[in-house]
């Protein structure tokens, strides 16, 4: 799995990158949870495209599991990438994304220079 440790605004952020989607859907969360303990990560930022389809799905409950265990171990997660067919074609899809980005355990950017125009705030 490829990452990258970066310090953002004071806040260390591992970074995958856009080949690190061997992701198991059934240990989704605590693969991601695991990666930020192993780096001593504040922040994992996963590219929307290493995700599988699922996690949009809110029925799945997927993206509530990786938001509650984020909250549970203090880590903060990142989607980043263009989840805008995701946002349209979901009410409440986007009704999720608005809500997780006023709050800081859950953020969807568009990429890593809105992730760190957020932190740096």
């Amino acid at each position: 799995m490829s990452q990258d440790i970066v310090e953002i605004a004071n806040v260390t952020v591992a970074v995958l990158g856009a080949t690190s989607c061997d992701f198991a859907v059934p240990t989704l969360a605590n693969d991601l949870i695991g990666l930020a303990w192993e780096h001593e990560a504040e922040m994992v930022a996963v590219p929307v495209d290493c995700l599988p389809a699922e996690v949009f799905d809110l029925r799945s409950g997927l993206l509530g599991e990786i938001a509650q265990k984020a909250a549970n171990y203090r880590v903060g997660m990142v989607i980043v990438g263009d989840v805008s067919g995701h946002v349209t074609a979901s009410n409440a899809f986007h009704d999720y994304v608005y809500e997780t980005n006023k709050g800081s355990t859950l953020w969807f950017v568009p990429d890593i220079a809105a992730l760190e125009a957020r932190l740096v705030r």
